[in-house]
């Protein structure tokens, strides 16, 4: 087959053989997505573009799209078949994915926590800005983009993948479930967004929703900016910050705030 090349540090694996990482200039210990799925020309997608965009380009992260179709059984390379028992849908074969898997992870570090194997369902575990930091400090992640009904349980009980969902919604595939999640892990990665204030002092980072922000012009549509925020006085302003985070997430996300209650 004929390989196809991508912008920046993509790579796209459309052949059974397993392709290294390095040597597409990004630096063997920079931190590395592996994304199995049917539509590899989906990546990298908004991945591509701004900060994240510019951060591949320069080899601070790298991204690899390894196109399950490759690996499916018979002339037409089929990748599932209908469920068990009966039903409607079609659901992902184990030895299709299960190939794909070994492909994709070869390589890669043995511990899990440096480098998870995850399933993007929406039957998988919240995915929160506290599990894309914890990402975020290992070496790198293998994604499986789900279609159709899921994937045959055996693969997920094999190799102990751990599923993970973007909120309580249903997704035709994967893809943009995966494109998020990486987002948001890479954007906590080293010089990628240049300010480390800005991943600090954002939504979630202390438990609480961002405060409100303001710029310019100081009055708009009859709005004025709170003059705490044109005081000067930093110490205010931190408190105002902090008052206006407790009161939005109370509105919006008491959760939020039952999670940090002592137990």
């Amino acid at each position: 087959m004929t390989e196809r090349r991508a912008k920046g540090r993509l790579a796209i694996t459309p052949s059974l053989s397993p392709r290294s990482l390095e040597g597409r200039g990004t630096p063997a210990r920079a931190w590395q997505a592996r994304v199995i799925t049917l539509f590899p020309d989906a990546f990298p997608g908004v991945l591509g573009l701004s900060l994240t965009g510019k951060a591949l380009q320069d080899g601070l992260w790298g991204l690899e799209a390894i196109d399950l179709r490759p690996f499916g059984i018979g002339k037409h390379r089929n990748v599932d078949d209908t469920p068990a028992g009966g039903g409607a849908g079609m659901v992902l074969r184990a030895d299709v994915l299960g190939a794909a898997i070994e492909t994709a992870m070869r390589g890669t570090p043995p511990e899990r926590s440096d480098w998870p194997l995850v399933c993007l369902s929406p039957r998988g575990r919240p995915f929160t800005q506290a599990r894309a930091r914890d990402w975020s400090r290992g070496r790198g992640i293998t994604m499986i983009c789900g279609r159709f009904e899921g994937i045959d349980q055996r693969v997920i009980e094999h190799f102990g993948i751990e599923e993970v969902s973007l909120g309580d919604f249903v997704l035709t595939g994967g893809e943009l479930a995966a494109q998020a999640m990486i987002d948001a892990t890479v954007r906590l990665l080293p010089d990628v967004l240049g300010n480390a204030a800005s991943v600090e002092e954002e939504s979630f980072a202390s438990g609480l929703l961002e405060h409100p922000q303001y710029t310019r012009p100081a009055v708009w549509e009859g709005r004025e900016i709170p003059p705490v925020l044109l005081s000067g006085n930093h110490a205010e302003i931190a408190r105002w910050r902090r008052a206006e985070s407790e009161r939005l997430t109370r509105e919006r996300r008491p959760d939020l705030i039952a999670d940090q209650s002592p137990r």
